[in-house]
């Protein structure tokens, strides 16, 4: 669905951003984690069109991203971490903004946010930071386009909404849908986002499936702390560590302690899942 190839941007030259970046990404719940500064909001502007390769390419859906082209913003959505709100209600908003998405489901679209407990005839600048996004998740899922773009969605959401919104957006996924969703609140979309996209400096660490990453690594916790591992955590009542799966064992993957163990072993990560 997304093909880089050979990407290079930069805000200034002496601040290069992604430098040959080449990345496929294809059908899932993407979940693209990285350290703050990488250009994890970058990629999400670059894909959506809204900031331009240097050179190189970004194709999204056979188009070329940059021009966003009108049958590409058709079938894609972009929900940005902050945005402003206008002076309507978010059921004016979607009667005005629903007919450039031809997948929109209106019926879904008041069941979202009937399960987010908001309220649809309240102007959204009037309303919390957390209704205010409730709102346009609701808008979001309920367009149905084939890519959808979330930065930090579950960034001003409460435990009770975080819950909320896992249930909608599985409810809403099917496997022709590709969902990148960029967070640093791992455990917020733990049993959900799968692949894994970890990106580094001008680079890619990961990009891989939670079977694939299993079959390399082990995930284990232990009374004590193991001799090797590629990333080890104390906790009340052991140890929380990331090893090397050499024995071919099962285990869970741990999104934040798999984090950990890329940003800390770069090139033993990529090494071993070339």
């Amino acid at each position: 669905m997304i093909e880089i190839r050979d990407l290079i941007f930069h805000y200034k030259k002496s601040r290069t951003v992604f430098y040959d970046l080449s990345l496929d990404i294809g059908t899932g719940i993407y979940g693209l984690l990285g350290e703050n500064g990488v250009g994890k909001t970058t990629l999400l502007h670059i894909i959506s069109g809204l900031r331009f390769p240097k050179s190189g390419s970004c194709k999204v859906l056979g188009y070329d991203s940059f021009r966003r082209n009108p049958q590409m913003l058709s079938q894609l959505f972009f929900l940005p971490e902050e945005f402003d709100t206008p002076d309507v209600s978010i059921d004016n908003y979607a009667k005005l903004h629903a007919a450039f998405y031809p997948n929109f489901d209106d019926v879904q679209f008041n069941y979202n946010l009937k399960e987010l407990k908001v309220d649809k005839d309240k102007k959204m600048n009037e309303q919390s930071l957390g209704q205010r996004k409730k709102a346009m998740i609701a808008f979001a899922l309920a367009l149905n386009t084939p890519i959808l773009l979330l930065d930090e969605p579950t960034n001003g959401l409460d435990i009770p909404s975080k819950s909320q919104f896992r249930k909608l957006l599985a409810s809403v996924y099917d496997h022709t849908k590709c969902i990148i969703i960029s967070s640093h609140q791992v455990r917020d979309l733990e049993n959900l986002i799968d692949p894994i996209i970890i990106l580094d400096r001008n680079d890619i660490i990961l990009n891989h499936s939670l079977q694939e990453i299993s079959e390399k690594l082990l995930f284990t916790y232990t009374t004590s702390k193991p001799d090797e591992s590629l990333y080890c955590e104390q906790a009340l009542q052991g140890y929380s560590s990331v090893q090397i799966n050499e024995d071919g064992k099962e285990s869970i993957v741990n999104i934040e302690s798999l984090f950990s163990a890329a940003v800390n072993n770069k090139v033993k990560i990529k090494n071993l899942f070339k």
